[in-house]
């Protein structure tokens, strides 16, 4: 994996090299000696401009190395030259590093750029669409937001917490358009899903102290 990695942090180099090697090989030996170096460094640096790195941002994701995200994100020169899903996965990933430093008009423009190329999946759709609901619900925006949500549910989220969360957020949408017994049927069913995030669970816990007492 060490390897692999360090083949993606570099190939555009190595691929530069295998040509430079190719094309003194095919001077001074011939273009059949030199062919597979051609064929390797061409490829390598096709790879480069076609999936980009991607692939390294996973490993700070997962250690919660937001900067180090973002330095592989801004090593992309080209991203008009992606494959086109990861483009879509690069403009959302743009997006989500903006939200973080609260630059919602930032975080808005890349994710919809994202969604206007497609997601590679459903539920991909329907996480970048609750986000982008989220982020209208911070504009106060709330007739957008609930458009947003409302289609991330219909698509389909990635798991019961995000799920919980597009009800939740529904369920504030409703309390602030006063239709009572709709915000109850949402906070039941993001209860019903028992998530287990903190914040969410906080978010139960406080709505739960007074949705009782609303009429509906």
């Amino acid at each position: 994996m060490k390897f692999y990695n360090l083949l993606i942090r570099f190939r555009l180099w190595i691929g530069i090299a295998l040509v430079a090697l190719a094309i003194y090989i095919n001077y001074a030996a011939g273009f059949w000696p030199a062919f597979p170096l051609y064929l390797i460094g061409v490829i390598l640096i096709l790879g480069h401009f076609f999936f980009g790195p991607l692939r390294l941002i996973q490993s700070f994701m997962e250690n919660g190395d937001m900067d180090g995200a973002e330095k592989v994100l801004n090593s992309i020169q080209f991203p008009n030259l992606l494959y086109k899903p990861i483009r879509s996965v690069y403009f959302t990933l743009k997006g989500n590093i903006a939200m973080m430093k609260q630059d919602f008009d930032g975080a808005e423009k890349m994710m919809k750029k994202g969604l206007e190329l497609g997601m590679p999946m459903k539920e991909a759709e329907g996480a970048s669409l609750l986000q982008m609901g989220m982020l209208s619900m911070q504009k106060n925006d709330i007739r957008q937001a609930e458009s947003y949500i409302r289609q991330a549910l219909r698509k389909g989220l990635p798991d019961k917490e995000n799920e919980a969360a597009a009800y939740l957020q529904m369920c504030s949408i409703m309390m602030n358009k006063r239709e009572f017994r709709a915000s109850k049927d949402f906070f039941r069913r993001a209860k019903a899903l028992k998530p287990t995030t903190p914040q969410i669970v906080d978010q139960i816990k406080q709505i739960e102290k007074y949705i009782s007492r609303m009429p509906g």
